[in-house]
């Protein structure tokens, strides 16, 4: 059933600071890329916000937010905000910009994308991800613009999509257990994700499940925070999550640990799974991930005999070669075992397909009339910005308009972004809150507002609730929101559509689609009370009934079945690694990963001097046999390279990593890392199996003493 706090918008923080004279309380929603969503209080004396604090109310928050949230103040007052728009003055990258007003920058914008929508509109491209997950501010007026416009589409692909490409093709859409459920769980695996960095609250209610007695498993090729807290830990190769997963469905067949029933009503294609899971010994599986077999046999019982059993996956593992199918392999499990049945079993990667929302409304995909624009895949922006154009292609990108994104960094294969972004007949106009180093390389760079000065609504990927995000404060200097300067672009580019005349309030309304799963939630609902839980079963596949065409979990995708193609999950070793790559592996031994720093979002916070203090600069995990093979020696300054490029850091000597792989955590912005680089220097551009993502921990690098 769908739930709303009972108190109102101020009175679970009048208690403490709310009693504080002249202090205004606000309801705000972190916007950040993770699963946690978090419902926020915002302390507001004299037009300026003083204190912040996570929503003790909302049961997924509880009152407490991450490190990087809890700096939010510092962020939206850092004295290196972008306050007014600014116009390139000097050569492209040099970061040298000259302020002018408002009407100057939206003026000469629209008449460059104007000439260039006359010739052929597929120039200009869009290049936006997660920097906010609201709707008003993220995809709303900025797709109405650009659908509009017929400029060319954007793939988004560089987070999550080959994961939820696979899960959909499993379970039918990106679905699974309630996340407050894993309090009541009595076995929890954690498969590709340090929980403390990124998915903080998950993670509490790990703990809550663990004080109550369940055992808890970490899978991940770093013995990292999370693992070191965990009663197992498989640390398994990168690359090879498939294979553990086949080897654990040998071991439930072999051991009749399944539950016929549940496969027999709802699921599909077990004779095939059947035949293939035999395949697979525990000994096959444990050497194909680099562990021991009884390791292998160990998860199976646990999986196999124990009520109830949940699977936490990440979105780690999923950013290589075989990521795809990997999911859909890890996606078969709880229901050979019937886990599904209880509330607290199942498996949890993403709750977004919970959600009802209007994505067309908010959107506008009818406003591209019969055109159908190319489709740019932004995991390979960097051979796209190079591209001549031509037959195949379509023309040469020669207008690209960034907002919440920050390419320079985050996107693979830099040098080559680098190189696009530096043409001088590229026209680049940012939208950001600071000079990135994506927005050193704009012709302009136009001021945006950060959370507490606009309006949103978002949902979550984490857990099943809307939640509500108000203005705290005015806009900071000169800046706007998204859905501003993109309205009043539309209205110099001479769109009249009424849809460019919608409001924050209108499109935030829009947002929620008339849907049973929103029954007694609208925005105006959530405004009031800040947050709503979607009207959801508590175990919702308990008796089948998933989002697939047959209603069933597909062990078998159908569409592969027909198409004459291997219908079962496959093992897909990555790009580079010794068995597929042998010759590369002779020249770059050591497998690269780059997860999450903790104090860091991706790209965000990066600039937040505190936060960055307590990474202590970029370093390198090594084995201490990779190590003494090469002479190192803890805190020396390294040379990570490959073909594509290189990178310095610190040697950090441990066995938290595997040996024949070293560890770096990002992503570090160019101009605040010693030497001027990234991780995404030494990263490919190479594809993932489904969904075409990008393979960040699939690449093979060599470390030598700088």
């Amino acid at each position: 059933m769908s739930t709303l706090p009972d108190s109102s918008p101020a009175s679970s923080l009048s208690a403490s600071a709310g009693a504080e004279a002249g202090l205004r309380v606000v309801r705000a929603a972190c916007p950040h890329d993770c699963p946690d969503t978090c419902a926020m209080l915002v302390g507001v004396r004299d037009g300026v916000a003083v204190q912040l604090r996570g929503d003790p109310q909302h049961p997924t928050t509880a009152g407490a937010l991450c490190t990087k949230v809890s700096r939010y103040l510092e962020r939206t007052y850092h004295p290196e905000r972008v306050l007014q728009p600014l116009r390139r003055c000097g050569p492209k990258g040099s970061g040298q910009f000259e302020p002018v007003s408002w009407d100057q920058a939206l003026d000469d914008i629209a008449s460059r994308l104007r000439t260039l929508a006359a010739a052929d509109p597929e120039s200009i491209l869009p290049y936006s991800y997660a920097g906010t997950m609201g709707f008003v501010q993220g995809e709303s007026m900025a797709a109405r613009f650009f659908h509009r416009l017929g400029a060319s589409l954007l793939d988004r692909t560089i987070c999550a999509s080959a994961g939820a490409e696979g899960l959909r093709q499993v379970l039918g859409g990106l679905v699974g257990m309630d996340v407050e459920q894993f309090a009541h769980s009595r076995l929890i695996v954690i498969w590709g994700s340090n929980s403390i960095t990124s998915n903080l609250h998950f993670w509490s209610l790990a703990q809550q499940a663990r004080r109550a007695g369940a055992t808890l498993v970490c899978i991940d090729p770093w013995r990292n925070e999370t693992a070191r807290r965990c009663h197992l830990h498989l640390q398994l190769r990168p690359g090879t999550d498939a294979a553990l997963a086949w080897g654990l469905m040998g071991e439930l067949v072999r051991n009749d640990w399944l539950d016929h029933d549940y496969i027999r009503h709802h699921t599909l294609g077990f004779e095939a799974l059947r035949e293939r899971a035999l395949e697979w010994s525990a000994e096959r599986a444990a050497e194909t991930c680099g562990l021991e077999p009884q390791q292998v046999r160990e998860l199976a019982r646990l999986l196999g005999t124990t009520r109830a059993a949940g699977i936490r996956v990440n979105y780690g593992l999923q950013r290589v070669r075989g990521g795809g199918n990997a999911v859909r392999a890890i996606a078969c499990l709880p229901a050979l075992t019937g886990a599904w049945r209880e509330a607290a079993g199942g498996l949890l990667l993403s709750s977004s397909g919970h959600f009802a929302v209007a994505h067309d409304a908010l959107e506008r995909p009818d406003l591209l009339g019969a055109r159908r624009p190319r489709t740019i895949n932004m995991s390979t922006i960097g051979d796209a910005l190079l591209h001549p154009g031509g037959e195949g292609f379509g023309p040469r990108i020669d207008a690209l308009v960034v907002y919440n994104s920050n390419p320079a960094v985050v996107a693979p294969e830099s040098a080559k972004v680098l190189q696009g972004l530096r043409r001088e007949d590229l026209f680049t106009v940012v939208l950001e809150h600071f000079r990135t180093d994506t927005a050193d390389h704009a012709d302009y760079v136009l001021p945006a507002t950060t959370q507490l000065e606009h309006l949103d609504v978002l949902k979550s990927y984490g857990h099943r609730y809307w939640v509500a995000n108000e203005p705290a404060i005015a806009p900071v200097g000169q800046a706007r929101p998204n859905s501003a300067i993109f309205r009043e672009l539309a209205a110099r580019m001479g769109f009249d559509e009424p849809c460019f005349l919608d409001s924050d309030e209108a499109i935030a309304g829009q947002a929620l689609a008339e849907d049973p799963r929103n029954a007694g939630l609208d925005f105006a609902t959530l405004r009031r009370r800040g947050w709503g839980k979607l009207a959801v079963p508590d175990a919702p596949f308990a008796e089948g009934g998933f989002p697939t065409p047959s209603g069933r979990c597909q062990f078998v995708y159908p569409p592969d079945q027909e198409a004459g193609r291997d219908p079962l999950p496959q093992v897909i070793l990555p790009h580079e690694c010794a068995q597929t790559r042998p010759d590369l592996a002779a020249r770059y031994p050591l497998a690269l990963l780059s997860p999450p720093a903790r104090n860091f979002l991706n790209s965000s916070f990066v600039n937040v001097e505190s936060l960055r203090a307590g990474e202590k600069g970029p370093q390198l995990l090594v084995h201490p046999r990779d190590a003494a093979a090469r002479g190192l020696r803890e805190g020396q300054e390294l040379r990570c390279f490959n073909d594509r490029g290189e990178m310095r850091a610190a040697c950090r000597i441990t066995e938290d990593t595997r040996e024949g792989q070293v560890i770096t955590l990002g992503l570090w912005w160019r101009k605040l890392s010693p030497d001027g680089r990234s991780v995404n220097d030494l990263t490919h551009q190479g594809l993932t199996d489904l969904g075409g993502g990008p393979c960040f921990y699939d690449c093979l690098v060599e470390v030598a003493p700088a």
